[in-house]
């Protein structure tokens, strides 16, 4: 059995600190959920337009540039554990935003809690993934891959399933009260990690003798399809993700609040079993294959294109949101692999945070073309034209690095 379930729970019993720091992430997924229920659900209640929904999922993503930055210079001078304490307590500052808007009745206020959470992600994933690097051996990497999947997923997983169900039937100070109380609990559960991890002797002679810099022209074939291979992701999926609330609208006008949630819940599902379908000897096969990578493209946006035809089949639509996300996340598990894998200890958080920044431009860029584009001639056309031209873009660079 080798399944990259099967690799995490292994690992999760052979190293205490990862347990304590898969519980602090838990945590921290939740009330980083709740807060995406408390702001799209607030402005689909004040009846926000479809380009001012799409540009929040943009502010959710343009920040992280800065923060990888400063994520990455942080990793040179700091533990990646310390690194993680500080963006959990800045996290729990950060809820003073949403109380803003709530009392105010302020969207800026919504759109900045979205935008200090993106910048505090770009700064946790260089650390965490350095983390993995200092922490795992070469043969627990499959492991790491599937705990940063499950980080991931949990968000909208937990949070947004808590969320949707509490989400107007309990007030809205109420959830941010339980989200400020998750993130006390990671800050809790990080302390203790730190205190147990320490980080093994057998990397200390790969860290010596790697470089820390990273040039485009001395890198392999195999190390630059790792670095965009989550770029390309972004450039095709962003599009679709962040008009999903607006499709929501257009699919139920009358409780757009009420689909978009479980919507969202559906998505997380997906993107949470996606990566178990792979076993963890597959995955540096599976990045290095470009046909493979594009049919989970393409999967995904079919699944996307097919909403606007389900206004009367919602469960329907829940299945292919589920679809979509799952072929998108196996492709996920692929790009995080290849960064673990591919390069040295001393280059993990320099390559994390250039994949991070350059998937941020990418999404950014193409949420932007599908906000303008959403705005002239509507969501529907937006997913069809942005997303299409996206995949045929991404199959041309991957055509060109092929191994």
């Amino acid at each position: 059995m080798n399944s990259l379930l099967y690799a995490l729970i292994e690992a999760l019993r052979c190293h205490r600190w990862l347990r304590l720091l898969a519980c602090a992430f838990i945590f921290s997924s939740l009330g980083n959920g709740l807060t995406q229920v408390v702001v799209f659900g607030l402005l689909l209640a004040w009846s926000a337009p479809p380009a001012l929904l799409t540009l929040a999922f943009l502010f959710a993503t343009v920040p992280g540039f800065i923060g990888s930055m400063l994520g990455e210079r942080l990793c040179s001078r700091f533990s990646p554990i310390s690194l993680l304490i500080l963006t959990e307590g800045l996290g729990l500052l950060a809820l003073l935003f949403p109380l803003l808007g709530v009392g105010y009745h302020s969207v800026a206020a919504l759109l900045a809690v979205q935008s200090t959470e993106a910048l505090l992600s770009g700064m946790s994933w260089p650390a965490l993934t350095l983390l993995f690097k200092r922490g795992l051996s070469e043969t627990e990497l499959p492991a790491a891959t599937c705990l940063e999947n499950v980080i991931f997923a949990s968000q909208v997983l937990l949070g947004t399933g808590l969320g949707v169900v509490l989400f107007q039937k309990i007030p809205v100070l109420a959830l941010l009260a339980i989200d400020a109380i998750s993130f006390l609990g990671s800050l809790v559960m990080l302390w203790l990690a730190g205190g147990l991890f320490t980080s093994a002797s057998r990397t200390g002679h790969v860290e010596k003798g790697a470089s820390a810099t990273l040039r485009w022209q001395t890198l392999t074939v195999r190390q630059k399809r790792s670095l965009l291979i989550l770029p390309a992701l972004a450039a095709v999926g962003s599009p679709a993700m962040a008009l999903l609330p607006a499709l929501a609208q257009q699919l139920r006008p009358q409780d757009a609040a009420g689909l978009a949630l479980p919507l969202l819940f559906a998505r997380s599902m997906g993107q949470l079993c996606g990566p178990l379908l792979l076993q963890g000897d597959s995955l540096a096969r599976f990045a290095a294959h470009t046909p493979r990578l594009l049919l989970c493209l393409g999967i995904f946006l079919a699944a996307y294109g097919m909403l606007p035809f389900m206004a009367g089949w919602i469960g329907y639509a829940l299945g292919m949101i589920f679809v979509a996300h799952l072929a998108s996340n196996v492709l996920f598990a692929a790009g995080t692999f290849g960064v673990l894998s591919n390069f040295q200890a001393a280059q993990t958080a320099i390559a994390s945070g250039k994949v991070w920044r350059w998937q941020t431009l990418s999404a950014s860029l193409f949420t932007g073309v599908a906000a303008i584009v959403a705005s002239g001639f509507g969501s529907v056309q937006a997913l069809y034209m942005v997303s299409s031209a996206a995949l045929l873009m991404v199959a041309l660079i991957m055509r060109f690095y092929r191994e």
